[in-house]
């Protein structure tokens, strides 16, 4: 199950619908099962405590993804996360990236620097460092889940609108593109969640390819949290499910029948 916590973590991007107001705070946790069918492959988590870096109040947001059961038998994966996020401004200060994907590792951690646009990027396995270029306002992978939820504004949004914005990931820029599908109620273990579903396209490069087919159901409350991911592969539909959450900043929004 490679990438089980880039996919989640690339999805809740796409996932990630803002209002003006703040979406997400001090506390907050989720926990998606990743599954084929009724077989379980993983687990991630994603939680959020308020910290302070270099002087600066930030949201220190941790995610973590492994396999379980018969998948880890296979093909063991155990991947960690870190962004360090301005609580007011949105942007990263600070990313972590330190996974163990079947014997493929990596541990990378990247500082920004949002007034030269230079980010410092320290390939910790092979003690490398080099400062590279970013674009202006540019996210890593787990803070644009964040700033998207408290920035963009989807009230005018019609079926078919395309969204970009800019990340920068280990060493490479990309290029974001998010189109808004459609509304559905879905049906979740809480009940009948009314949600906005999205289509996530990102630049093709060796990380991230555009042929992949990939849709998120988010809630459609001021949560604006991720309810179900799907990717269809060529092995067949892959899924990742809210199971539990917690420390929501707002009610969780139920249709009642």
């Amino acid at each position: 199950m490679k990438r089980i916590l880039t996919l989640v973590l690339l999805l809740a991007v796409s996932a990630s619908i803002a209002q003006s107001k703040k979406a997400y705070g001090d506390g907050e946790w989720f926990r998606f099962r990743i599954h084929y069918g009724l077989i379980t492959a993983g687990y991630a988590t994603l939680e959020v405590d308020e910290e302070t870096l270099n002087g600066k109040s930030v949201y220190h947001v941790k995610g973590e993804g492994r396999t379980t059961g018969v998948t880890k038998l296979f093909f063991n994966v155990e991947d960690y996360y870190e962004s360090y996020i301005d609580t007011d401004k949105d942007i990263p200060y600070r990313f972590i990236r330190k996974i163990d994907e079947g014997g493929h590792t990596k541990d990378i951690q990247i500082d920004f620097d949002h007034e030269t646009n230079q980010a410092l990027v320290f390939n910790k396995k092979h003690n490398n460092k080099e400062t590279l270029s970013f674009p202006k306002d540019a996210q890593d992978m787990v803070s644009a889940f964040y700033y998207l939820r408290n920035r963009l504004d989807v009230s005018n949004m019609k079926e078919g609108d395309v969204t970009e914005m800019n990340m920068f990931f280990d060493k490479e820029n990309y290029k974001f593109r998010l189109k808004f599908l459609y509304r559905e109620t879905l049906k979740t273990k809480f009940g009948k969640v009314p949600c906005m579903v999205f289509r996530p396209y990102v630049q093709a490069g060796r990380v991230f390819k555009e042929k992949e087919s990939l849709t998120v159901w988010v809630s459609d409350d001021d949560n604006r949290i991720p309810v179900r991911i799907k990717a269809s592969l060529a092995v067949g539909n892959l899924k990742a499910d809210l199971v539990e959450f917690k420390g929501l900043k707002h009610s969780f929004k139920l249709q009642v029948d």
